[in-house]
């Protein structure tokens, strides 16, 4: 019996000690894996349906005015709007099914063309320049245009629906909405031919999803949690299969699932390696592959539908083009014998190889010395001094040079007819590079004589295949000088003096590898006989993987040489507090423009609200390590997990434009506003709602001779009417600045110069200001 008392009592010592380490211990670090995760104090069922219906309410109201401002005179301008000359006439293409090019994957513009082909339209027209009329040319414009501001609108709710169930009171709910309701910059590129819309809703939807997800973490793998970890997935593919940058939503899902997985990994969690491996092929098959799966599956469907030739022939590969029925190529492309007449064409300048009578300068402008040999040029016509006779290095017997074959990797000469002459590059620096080699010609005699190896040239095929027959238009080559091992090369940039007529200057450049080294055989001149017929032949084949990967290093190649300026580029430091915006469509006579700007006052508060936040994170941080504990868990748990979530949206769809190099734009910001509009609501319910249904306390954490801790100082929260107040003089302000503004968004009405004047803010750079 004492036994047991004595247990007891051990027992009962145990329990008090470890209830007095816990509450002398440290909060945890919030687990910021789990966006929108919180406890709420429940309310009773009355208060709870009464609650519903005001949500319900809010978000009717809501989504009826984001499709009015979206849709409101959407006819108007009937005409090209910026812009809609590239996705206008994209989705012509897809309805022609000819082949283009662009930097974007397929989906939205594959959306386009849906749009168009449910409503009968044939593609006739290419939206060609900014201006061209939409009605007399019967182009079902309003129907294209349909499709954004229905996304655009729909992007409201589902903003609304990603605060409320991140656990957000209505007030701030309905200001995190009303920041992309009224903003002006979303509905002006959400009512337009554009690709933004669809990839707006799409993140909106990604971010959306994963809250709903998140908030069954509790219950895995039952039907809804699998529901919202394929829509989160879903989401994200068609983010990334609209642009490029659609990888940023990803970026943005990524990091809290690596998060929560590593918190899964913890032992204390209960979780098996075995069930720990479950949760990480969930996610791995949910997020990665099931995503990817159906990226792939538009860029089939791309394939699928442009099965025709088309201006986006020439951006990719022979092999490629000869895939697409009526290409050149099929119709013309000719193997290239030795002893042929050709032309060679610069595949970037689309320049011929020319040679003529006349010499290089004995001197040259900046004093340096040539050669003074004949002068090899590139021209941009067809002429008689563009013609080259293909000759292998070492010569057939005369009676059996009929049909040999030039094939790639063969090392030849190239004589050129009218000036009776063989083609020549050495050590001598050219016109404008002094690194690179000067090409010239040499008569017959030093070509087979002395100067012969200067005269070998290897044809290197760019597919790296030797021994490939080298064909007109097909066989894309670098012509490279064997002693040297320099690649002929020339430039449109800076055309010769007089001396050169203006033409452009061919040299020898040392960076055989690069892809302006390019050209291909144009023509066989004077071609008689049987392969002088045109003869039909099959399209060719080619597997979806190769054409997919031979597609993504031209976009991605082509996508970094956008590099120009333009007059409305800006850059990222000026986006968040909306310094300028983008011309889109002016109209002289009646004074009417649009003009992408966004709400200022929006744009103002969802930054400063930005600066809030992490200013409210450090100071956790920072008080936390003189062990003053400010916040109680709850509140500190949310603040993180939701809000914390929101700031890496807006950092991961922001931050990594630094790094870029291409033009950007101001609508180029747009997702990552979206992202700081949640987060402003986030940290308006902070203050709103924090000092009292979560407790927030001020508690010093005793040394550890203490032998007791400070009481807790409660703060009491302000009266809801206080909130809805100030809500609502957010609200009041965003509607009135986005009706001043309204103007640039619509496009009407026209303003006289005083009323343009007063719409100046900070740097926009507006038509009819004088």
């Amino acid at each position: 019996m004492a036994d047991k008392k004595t247990k007891d009592s051990l027992k009962s010592a145990v329990a008090d000690s470890k209830k007095k380490a816990a509450s002398n211990a440290s909060p945890p670090l919030a687990d910021i894996s789990q966006p929108g995760i919180v406890t709420l104090p429940q309310p009773s069922p009355s208060q709870a349906s009464s609650e519903a219906r005001k949500f319900n309410l809010v978000l009717a109201l809501s989504t009826i005015a984001a499709f009015v401002t979206r849709f409101y005179i959407l006819y108007h301008p009937d005409q090209v709007v910026f812009d809609e000359v590239h996705f206008g006439k994209f989705a012509s293409y897809y309805l022609q099914r000819t082949f283009f090019f662009d930097v974007h994957p397929p989906f939205g513009k594959l959306l386009f063309a849906f749009i168009g082909w449910l409503v009968g339209y044939d593609g006739a027209f290419l939206f060609d320049n900014i201006g061209d009329g939409y009605s007399s040319n019967k182009v079902p414009y309003l129907a294209y245009r349909a499709l954004p501001a229905t996304l655009g609108a729909l992007t409201v709710p589902v903003v609304f629906l990603t605060m409320k169930h991140s656990g957000y009171s209505l007030a701030a709910t309905s200001v995190a909405t009303a920041l992309v309701l009224f903003d002006n910059s979303h509905v002006t590129q959400t009512r337009l031919i554009l690709l933004d819309a669809t990839l707006i809703f799409s993140m909106a939807c990604a971010l959306y999803s994963y809250v709903r997800f998140s908030q069954y973490r509790n219950r895995p793998f039952t039907f809804a949690w699998w529901k919202w970890l394929l829509l989160t997935g879903f989401a994200l593919s068609c983010t990334i299969s609209t642009k490029y940058v659609g990888a940023f939503t990803f970026f943005t899902v990524g990091l809290p699932v690596v998060l929560d997985l590593w918190n899964l990994l913890d032992y204390q969690t209960g979780l098996t390696l075995r069930q720990f491996g479950h949760h990480f092929l969930a996610r791995v098959f949910g997020l990665i592959l099931f995503p990817f799966a159906w990226f792939l599956f538009w860029f089939y469907v791309h394939f699928a539908v442009l099965s025709k030739s088309g201006p986006g022939d020439d951006f990719m590969s022979a092999e490629f083009q000869e895939t697409l029925g009526d290409n050149q190529l099929l119709l013309s492309a000719k193997q290239i014998n030795y002893y042929d007449f050709i032309t060679f064409q610069h595949k970037d300048t689309k320049a011929f190889l020319h040679s003529h009578f006349d010499h290089y300068p004995l001197r040259y402008e900046d004093g340096r010395i040539s050669s003074q040999g004949q002068q090899v040029t590139a021209y941009p016509f067809h002429d008689v001094n563009n013609a080259w006779m293909i000759l292998p290095a070492v010569g057939f017997a005369d009676n059996d040079r009929a049909d040999h074959a030039v094939r790639g990797g063969d090392l030849v000469q190239l004589y050129h007819n009218v000036t009776q002459s063989f083609l020549l590059s050495h050590d001598v620096a050219s016109p404008f590079y002094p690194t690179n080699q000067e090409f010239t010609t040499v008569s017959e005699e030093d070509a087979l004589g002395s100067r012969y190896n200067d005269t070998l040239f290897e044809i290197r095929l760019n597919n790296n295949k030797r021994g490939d027959i080298f064909r007109t238009k097909a066989s894309p080559f670098k012509l490279i000088h064997n002693p040297s091992k320099v690649a002929m090369w020339t430039h449109d940039d800076k055309p010769l003096p007089e001396w050169g007529f203006k033409q452009q200057e061919v040299n020898g450049n040392k960076n055989a590898q690069q892809p302006s080294n390019t050209w291909i055989v144009d023509e066989i001149v004077n071609l008689t006989g049987d392969r002088a017929l045109v003869k039909p032949k099959l399209v060719k084949k080619l597997p979806f993987i190769k054409k997919y990967l031979e597609l993504q290093i031209a976009m991605f190649r082509h996508n970094n040489a956008l590099t120009s300026s333009h007059p409305y580029m800006s850059h990222p430091p000026e986006w968040p507090f909306m310094l300028r915006g983008v011309s889109f469509w002016t109209d002289n006579g009646a004074r009417q423009q649009i003009y992408l700007v966004g709400n200022p006052i929006g744009w103002w508060l969802a930054t400063s609200s930005l600066a809030v936040l992490a200013g409210l994170l450090v100071a956790d941080q920072l008080t936390r390590r003189r062990r003053n504990f400010v916040l109680a868990e709850n509140v500190r748990a949310r603040l993180y997990n939701s809000a914390g979530f929101f700031l890496w949206a807006w950092a991961a769809h922001y931050l990594p434009f630094y790094t870029m190099g291409r033009q950007l734009f101001l609508h180029h910001y747009l997702p990552a506003h979206l992202a700081s509009a949640l987060a402003a609501g986030a940290v308006l319910d902070f203050f709103y709602t924090s000092p009292g249904a979560f407790h927030v306390v001020l508690r010093r954490q005793p040394a550890p001779s203490a032998t007791h801790a400070t009481e807790p100082i409660k703060v009491y929260p302000p009266s809801s009417r206080w909130s809805w107040l100030v809500s609502g003089v957010i609200i009041s302000v965003l509607i009135a600045v986005f009706k001043f503004f309204a103007p640039f968004t619509y496009g009407s009405p026209g303003l006289d110069v005083q009323q343009v004047v007063d719409r100046k803010w900070l740097n926009f750079d507006l038509h009819f200001a004088k």
